[in-house]
């Protein structure tokens, strides 16, 4: 093998690595978004279990043979005398062409945040390839037809995630969430529910991350036919029992067999779990359903790894083939090295663990609002969606990232179309379909400035390299993937406008506290100066939030309960008032000190006590209010949140009727003292002030309740 072979093969593998290690960084989010986005995992555990499943399922479940002519895009007679090795050596310059060219484009994409299809950029890159060959050779290579599918699927698959997450979290939400004792019903009901799910993950399981193990254990001899275990390829039917059945019911039966067994352990494991903290409202659900979440997202990291794999790897098989026999010639199928096995593992799993983070947030938090219920029937979507695309009898490429993507949305609008952030999503739509014209681009330039010529793809590669890494260092600065979609509606954050309202309220609460810590030490006849100014204090942090909720609001759409802007704006204001009124109670005690009248400073006690219980309450209807968006809601929640703002109001006039015996007592008895009477029934007013309102905020949810 000459010297300059070598260099070329050098730099091609470490191309290679280079497209393995984006494939870990941007698909990382098909796995493992949602389950950040729910809080099912941190984004450390997501990283490190993502990690391990992707280099599990690429090293030991991916194929041992790949075609050399990816996806089926390049249409080539391999009978045909046009395939000499002039011909077989440009294939492997456009194939190092086209990886350069995905990897690329998937960085670019990862720089910023955006999911986009790892196998549609290959894709495109390959297209772009077969494009300069047809005029070259003057002959016909590229398969329209598959392409026009790739096209479908941008559309197709998302929309049948959508739907399948849609109706998902719907049956979640009917025969669990709306039930009279939602934790205990979804103890027993969730294995059941799950069965589906584990049904379709083992079927999926066998034909496309295990169909290369099948495949082996076939010529090994280990099993009679694999044909008794994967989908006819062609000429198929529906009859499980037939020779050439699309689902044969071999992989029925074992795939029941891992949907029952799983569920079983599920159950088992559901019965044990101690949760009593989270009995109130739904969080109890949210807590079982995060295991589901979890198994599921392992299995998509799993089988991600074992199904893409090939998108690194199989071009490079061809280019292996190729340069490295003399007059190396292409054939349909290439030899997969243990080495080049190897190395594609490792930089898809070294790929997830340092880039994967920036398109895991926007799957998980950009897109809509995701709880373990929301991204388990987000994951059973996309899965089942997935595995009925790749079924011989429609065969499309479609996209994991796409499907899964449409089924965040789904789930989403199960919650309102004002749970879904629009404009981010219209942003990595049109991701997707740069996605095969970029990297065809892309293949296109490099494979022409090349000219066929070894040497001059030695010198190009790196150039390109060079390029990729400088315009990563300059936009390495603090830019994070909120900033990188701020011109798309994104957030600046990784939470809601929900979200922040329920952080507001819990700082609201914050500064009432230190307003009656300031009223009783007063009343004790003690300095309340300390209590007074942590009032102050509290107060200006909940302008503080208060300020980025209305700043959030106004550029994300998620606001997460169907109510237009200016509702949703209005609940902040009226909340915000309750601290605004704590702070004015602290600044009245400020001023002088009481009236010094024992009876006067109970009454007055006794207010502040009749005041905290009416924010208590309003605390109590914020929380339902979560509890209501969560259950996507919900009767029972709806009626849980109806109680507690009539409880609101009354515990209101319950603090009017304390505040009117109060002041009635500092008037008849103030007569000697007038300027300290005055001043005690000023702070009494601005308690009663505060109690207004929790009334008034608790009643602006009531547009939430009539919608």
């Amino acid at each position: 093998m000459e010297a300059i072979t070598i260099v070329l093969i050098g730099l091609a593998l470490v191309v290679c690595a280079y497209m393995a290690w984006n494939i870990g960084a941007n698909d990382v989010a098909n796995a493992m978004g949602t389950s950040v986005g729910s809080r099912a995992l941190t984004l450390k555990q997501a990283v490190i279990i993502a990690a391990v499943f992707e280099f599990c399922g690429a090293f030991f479940a991916g194929d041992a043979v790949t075609d050399t002519v990816r996806k089926g895009i390049l249409s080539v007679d391999f009978a045909d005398p046009l395939i000499d090795p002039a011909f077989s050596q440009d294939i492997a310059f456009g194939f190092i062409a086209a990886m350069m060219a995905a990897a690329t484009w998937l960085t670019i994409a990862t720089r910023m945040g955006l999911p986009v299809s790892t196998t549609h950029s290959i894709i495109g890159g390959i297209l772009g390839v077969g494009l300069i060959l047809e005029v070259k050779y003057e002959t016909s290579l590229i398969d329209w037809d598959v392409v026009q599918k790739v096209v479908l699927s941008w559309v197709a698959s998302p929309v049948m995630g959508g739907l399948l997450g849609f109706f998902s979290f719907i049956i979640i939400k009917k025969l669990i969430l709306e039930n009279e004792n939602p934790v205990d019903r979804s103890r027993w009901l969730a294995p059941l529910l799950a069965f589906p799910t584990f049904f379709v993950l083992g079927l999926a399981l066998q034909f496309k991350a295990l169909k290369g193990f099948i495949s082996n254990a076939d010529r090994r001899g280990w099993i009679d036919d694999k044909r008794d275990w994967l989908p006819a390829k062609e000429g198929g039917v529906f009859d499980p029992w037939a020779a050439n059945a699309w689902i044969p019911i071999n992989s029925i039966m074992l795939a029941a067999t891992i949907g029952v067994l799983s569920s079983l352990v599920l159950y088992l494991v559901l019965r044990r779990i101690d949760i009593t903290e989270e009995k109130r409202g739904f969080r109890g659900v949210e807590r079982i359903f995060v295991w589901l979440q979890i198994i599921t997202a392992a299995y998509v990291a799993f089988a991600h790894g074992a199904n893409d794999r090939s998108n690194a790897i199989g071009p490079m098989a061809a280019v292996w083939q190729v340069l490295s026999s003399d007059g190396g010639t292409l054939t349909a199928k290439a030899d997969i090295p243990l080495w080049l096995i190897l190395l594609g593992s490792a930089g898809i799993a070294i790929g997830v663990m340092t880039w994967g983070w920036r398109v895991m947030e926007t799957i998980g938090k950009k897109i809509t609002d995701i709880t373990p219920t929301r991204g388990f029937a987000a994951e059973f979507g996309a899965a089942t969606t997935i595995l009925v695309f790749s079924m011989p009898f429609l065969a499309v490429p479609v996209s994991t990232t796409h499907t899964l993507v449409g089924a965040v949305v789904g789930v989403g609008l199960a919650g309102g179309a004002k749970a879904v952030d629009f404009r981010v999503f219209g942003k990595i739509a049109a991701s997707w379909v740069a996605s095969v014209p970029a990297a065809a681009f892309g293949a296109i330039v490099l494979f022409v400035a090349s000219g066929g010529e070894p040497l001059n793809m030695i010198v190009l590669l790196p150039l390109s390299f060079i390029a990729v890494g400088y315009a990563i260092w300059k936009s390495s600065g603090e830019v994070h993937v909120e900033d990188a979609l701020s011109d798309a509606g994104g957030t600046g954050h990784s939470v809601t406008p929900f979200e922040l309202f329920h952080a507001h309220a819990q700082a609201v609460e914050k500064t009432v506290e230190h307003m009656l810590d300031a009223v009783n030490i007063a009343c004790d006849g003690e300095d309340a100066s300390e209590a007074i100014q942590s009032t102050i204090e509290s107060e200006l942090a909940a302008d503080n939030v208060k300020t980025e909720v209305r700043r959030l609001a106004l550029n994300d759409m998620r606001i997460g309960v169907q109510l237009s802007l200016d509702d949703f704006l209005y609940m902040v204001t009226r909340q915000d008032r309750i601290a605004d009124y704590a702070q004015n109670v602290a600044e009245q005690l400020a001023f002088r000190p009481l009236f010094d009248d024992k009876k006067a400073k109970e009454n007055l006690k006794e207010m502040a006590k009749a005041v905290a219980e009416t924010v208590a309450k309003y605390e109590d209807a914020v929380e339902a209010l979560r509890d209501f968006t969560i259950s996507g809601q919900t009767k029972a929640a709806e009626t849980k949140l109806a109680d507690l703002i009539r409880e609101v109001n009354i515990k209101e006039n319950d603090a009017d009727g304390v505040e009117a015996m109060a002041a009635a007592y500092v008037f008849t008895n103030g007569e000697d003292s007038p300027l300290a009477a005055m001043h005690m029934y000023r702070v009494l007013q601005r308690l009663d002030d505060v109690a207004n309102a929790c009334e008034k905020a608790a009643n602006a949810f009531i547009p939430i309740l009539n919608r």
